[in-house]
């Protein structure tokens, strides 16, 4: 058997995480895969920045599940962009480019 390599590869997630999906490794694609199904399945897309759930658009509302998960993110991105979500509150929304900024926040 060939060892998983890149996205595929599991990886160790920071206690928030690994409670919130219930699980202490997964890959990436996984992680990403079931945050997206948990945003979907409760509604948590808006189309406007900081707008209220309408399970559409490329804005994610953090619930009370998902804000201690995005609270952990403050990283500097290949490009020198941060993103610091570390003052987030319930209902505030982060864009769905920031997926990646959150996921590799959480794990180590």
């Amino acid at each position: 058997m060939t060892e998983a390599k890149g996205l595929s590869k599991p990886v160790k997630m920071k206690n928030d995480l690994a409670a919130f999906l219930g699980a202490t490794e997964l890959p990436r694609t996984e992680i990403t895969k079931r945050l997206w199904d948990y945003i979907k399945a409760n509604g948590l897309q808006t189309r406007t920045e900081n707008g209220k759930p309408e399970n559409a658009g490329k804005f994610i509302v953090a619930d009370a599940k998902l804000l201690p998960i995005f609270k952990n993110t403050k990283s500097k991105s290949k490009s020198g962009k941060l993103t610091d979500l570390t003052g987030m509150e319930q209902g505030q929304t982060i864009h769905m480019m920031q997926m990646a900024a959150v996921v590799g926040a959480n794990v180590e």
